[in-house]
């Protein structure tokens, strides 16, 4: 399998550590609000990647943080902490917003059929491990004391800017959103290992520390999380683009400063989400959510197939026409699915093969999902029986998981419960004149059925019928 990794900027094979185990990492949401769709794009292709793995014969180990704690409204180490600005908004305590979020995030997971990783750890789970590595940072010289915090000191590395290569001018204090004047900082580029009571005495959760009473950073709960169940080598990290710069960068710091090696091989961002005025966020245009998808009538799914039709590394546009389009293309392969019988024949195994070839070709290469997309009309378009392509498109399913084999059964079962011996001889009736080239007939037939509010959709395995 080749996977993009971020960090080398190219196309690499993938090669776990142990090749009898994939360990990889997850950057989980913050849990101060509801997900928005574009943050589930990323979970979506994350989900997607350990599926295609776990296809592929690895066995793997997948690991989530939950950051209840430490995240402030700037991605660097000013403003609000995130978890705080939740609380105050909705007044409720930080504990309550946290587990009503996160308990919302796995129900919107549920609906995208995105599996709930192995382990899921909230950051205020781990202070111990958190305090370890920092003292461990202070004792070798990586990190310093400075107005009341414990910063990260990133002139005591070789190389900081991992995946990107930054000019320092580049970063200039002000220059770009979330870089801030810090007067305790012996460079710009430092971060924050450990608040104390002295930078933020509104925060509500705080714990002894050799430093002081205070709360972690938000770059070091990945690191200890991480370290925590997954050990000193990690082969895959994931999250979003945005994560990439300062959060996973600082994670690298912090990371191999304290093991003294190099900690992960592989890291995957996926892009952004943009709408026709930007990259989607909580904070501006209408906030779209996986509940607001289901309010105007979208299947969650649909919308898992409609990012599956883009590759993680290009940046997708959402739009209520585009999502639409999308809804119509799933309708139809869907329909296609249900058209096929579940015939006694042999599994046809030079077909399967044939198509799991291409299959696992579009995955292998970087995890091409709308090629993947491209095989499932492959399979009903190939020259085999009902039974193997209704078994390799249930195969193919366990991957990218657009529940096609249940949409498929939903259209069967109404197609059933709505039969009508009337309509079905006038839906015989108008592919008689299509074959005997009556066009006119054909389309008077299908306007009186829709004037009886009866949709006729045409598939190679013949035209299926619905009320609407």
């Amino acid at each position: 399998m080749q996977l993009y990794n971020s960090a080398t900027r190219a196309k690499e094979e993938f090669i776990p550590n142990d090749p009898n185990l994939v360990k990889m990492y997850t950057c989980g949401p913050t849990v101060y609000h509801f997900a928005h769709i574009g943050n589930m794009r990323s979970y979506i292709m994350e989900d997607v990647l350990e599926k295609y793995l776990r296809y592929a014969g690895y066995n793997v180990k997948r690991v989530m943080n939950i950051t209840d704690v430490g995240h402030l409204s700037s991605d660097a180490d000013t403003g609000e902490d995130k978890m705080l600005k939740g609380a105050k908004r909705e007044h409720k305590s930080i504990m309550e917003i946290s587990r009503y979020y996160t308990d919302a995030f796995f129900e919107d997971c549920g609906k995208l059929n995105i599996k709930t990783p192995e382990i899921v750890e909230p950051a205020t789970n781990c202070i111990g491990e958190y305090i370890e590595i920092i003292s461990a940072l202070m004792e070798k010289g990586y990190a310093y004391f400075a107005g009341g915090n414990v910063y990260f000191d990133t002139s005591k590395l070789e190389k900081y800017y991992v995946f990107n290569d930054f000019e320092e001018d580049d970063l200039v204090v002000g220059a770009r959103e979330g870089v801030e004047a810090d007067v305790n900082k012996r460079n710009k580029n430092d971060f924050v290992l450990w608040f104390t009571k002295s930078k933020f005495e509104d925060q509500a959760l705080k714990w002894d520390s050799p430093w002081g009473e205070g709360y972690p950073g938000w770059h070091i709960e990945c690191s200890g999380i991480s370290i925590k169940h997954l050990g000193e080598t990690l082969d895959i990290h994931c999250g979003g683009i945005d994560n990439a710069f300062p959060h996973h960068t600082n994670e690298i710091a912090q990371s191999e400063a304290y093991l003294g090696h190099k900690w992960c091989n592989f890291w995957f961002h996926v892009l952004h989400l943009n709408t026709a005025v930007g990259k989607m966020s909580k904070s501006s245009g209408e906030f779209l959510t996986v509940s607001l998808l289901e309010e105007k009538g979208y299947d969650p799914l649909v919308y898992r197939f409609f990012c599956l039709q883009s590759h993680y590394r290009k940046n997708l546009v959402f739009s209520w026409e585009n999502l639409d389009n999308a809804t119509a293309a799933y309708q139809r392969l869907a329909a296609r699915v249900a058209a096929l019988a579940d015939d006694p024949a042999a599994l046809d195994e030079d077909a399967a093969k044939t198509l799991r070839a291409g299959f696992t070709e579009a995955l292998d290469n970087d995890l091409n999902t709308s090629l993947a997309v491209t095989v499932l009309f492959d399979v009903l378009k190939y020259d085999t029986n009902d039974k193997t392509k209704l078994a390799l498109l249930a195969e193919f399913d366990t991957v990218l998981g657009i529940g096609l084999i249940a949409a498929a059964e939903k259209i069967r079962d109404a197609n059933a419960a709505e039969s009508d011996p009337r309509i079905d001889a006038l839906v015989a009736a108008r592919t008689e004149a299509k074959k005997a080239r009556n066009w006119a007939e054909a389309d008077r037939i299908r306007d009186a059925l829709k004037a009886d509010g009866i949709l006729i959709t045409d598939t190679p395995e013949g035209p299926i019928w619905k009320r609407v």
